[in-house]
C-alpha cells in the first residue's frame, strides 16, 4: 500500500533523477566560430577584435576566419569550421549571395547561428545583432540637410546591393527626405566592398554628372573618406556636405580635422560582446530574439573627442 510518504519520497526521487539527468543533457560552449565578411574594413576588424577579447574572458576558443569579401570563400569557410565541431557559428556574411547556404549547414549540423550586422535573406540566424540601421541613417541624412539649408542636389554612394545595412540605411535616408521636397537625388551608385578608393572612384563618376551636388550621403565611412578625396579633386568650387556611416577609428580623427561632416557611431564593441553571450545562451539552449537592434550615435565635430577616446 501507498503511504503520503511514499509518494513523497517518490517523486523527490523522480525530481533528482530529472534534475541529475537535466545536468548531464547541459550544453556548454567552448569553441566559437567567428566568420568575417572582410577585415579589410576597420568595422568588422573591431567586431573581431571584441568577439576574440571577451570569448578569452569567458573561457571560449575562437576560431576566425575571413572571407575577404568573396562569398564562395566564406562557404568553404564554414564549412570547415563545422567539420571542426564547432560548438555555435557567429556569422557577417560577406555579400547577399549565398548568405542563407552556411545558415542552413549550421542548422544541419545543430549549430546555433548569431548573425552580427547582416542577416541571410529567408534563412535568418538564430538572433540578429545589428544597428538600428534605418533610425540612424535618417538621422545623418537629416542633418545633411539641415546643413545644406534643406533644399540642393544630392548624390548618394551605395555599400553592397542588397546588404542589410545597405538595404536599411537606404531606407532610413529616404524617410529623411520626405521631409525636404526641394532637396532632389540626382544620382545613385553602388560599391562592391565598401572601400575607400571605391568611395573615390564612384563619386568622382556622380560628381562630373552631376557638378552642382551641394550633399553626398555615402554609407559607409571609408566611402565617406573616398567621396571627401573625390571632392578635393574635383575643386568644385561650392560647399559639399559629406555624411558617412560607422564610426571607424581612422574616420573619427577625419571628422573631427574636418574631412566630412557627420556619422553615425556604432557601438562594435558592444555587438561583438553581445555576439558571444548570445552564442554561449543558444547553445545552452535558451531562446532569444530574433533581433537585437542597437543605437548608434550622431556623431559631429563637436561630439567625436568622446567616441576617439572610448570607442562604445
Amino acid at each position: 500500500m501507498f503511504t503520503r510518504r511514499t509518494t513523497l519520497l517518490a517523486a523527490a526521487a523522480a525530481f533528482a533523477l530529472t534534475a541529475t539527468m537535466g545536468v548531464a543533457d547541459a550544453k556548454e560552449a567552448k569553441k566559437i566560430g567567428l566568420a568575417v565578411a572582410n577585415l579589410q574594413a576597420n568595422f568588422f576588424n573591431q567586431i573581431k577584435q571584441s568577439v576574440e577579447a571577451y570569448g578569452k574572458e569567458k573561457g571560449l576558443e575562437v576560431i576566425t576566419v575571413d572571407a575577404k569579401g568573396d562569398a564562395a570563400t566564406q562557404v568553404s569557410q564554414i564549412q570547415d569550421l563545422l567539420a571542426q565541431n564547432v560548438d555555435a557559428l557567429i556569422y557577417i556574411p560577406a555579400g547577399a549571395t549565398a548568405a542563407a547556404v552556411p545558415v542552413k549547414a549550421a542548422r544541419a549540423a545543430g549549430v546555433p547561428v548569431v548573425n552580427i550586422d547582416r542577416n541571410a535573406e529567408g534563412s535568418p540566424g538564430d538572433t540578429f545583432i545589428a544597428t538600428d540601421s534605418v533610425t540612424s541613417a535618417k538621422q545623418v541624412c537629416d542633418y545633411l540637410a539641415k546643413q545644406a539649408g534643406g533644399k540642393g542636389e544630392m548624390v548618394i554612394v551605395h555599400g553592397q546591393k542588397g546588404t542589410t545595412p545597405e538595404v536599411d540605411r537606404s531606407k532610413g535616408c529616404a524617410e529623411a527626405l520626405k521631409g525636404y521636397p526641394d532637396i532632389k537625388v540626382v544620382g545613385e551608385l553602388w560599391s562592391e566592398g565598401w572601400h575607400q578608393d571605391e568611395g573615390f572612384k564612384l563619386t568622382s563618376d556622380l560628381l562630373q554628372s552631376n557638378p552642382n551636388v551641394s550633399i553626398i550621403f555615402a554609407q559607409a565611412d571609408a566611402l565617406a573618406l573616398g567621396a571627401a578625396q573625390a571632392v578635393k579633386v574635383a575643386n568644385s568650387g561650392h560647399r559639399i556636405f559629406i555624411g558617412g556611416f560607422d564610426g571607424d577609428t581612422a574616420a573619427l580623427t577625419a571628422l573631427k580635422d574636418g574631412v566630412f561632416d557627420v556619422t553615425a557611431t556604432q557601438q562594435t564593441q558592444k555587438m561583438g560582446r553581445l555576439g558571444v553571450d548570445a552564442a554561449i545562451a543558444l547553445v545552452a539552449g535558451e531562446k532569444l530574439p530574433a533581433e537585437q537592434l542597437q543605437d548608434a550615435t550622431l556623431t559631429t565635430k563637436e561630439n567625436v573627442d568622446q567616441f576617439i577616446a572610448n570607442h562604445p
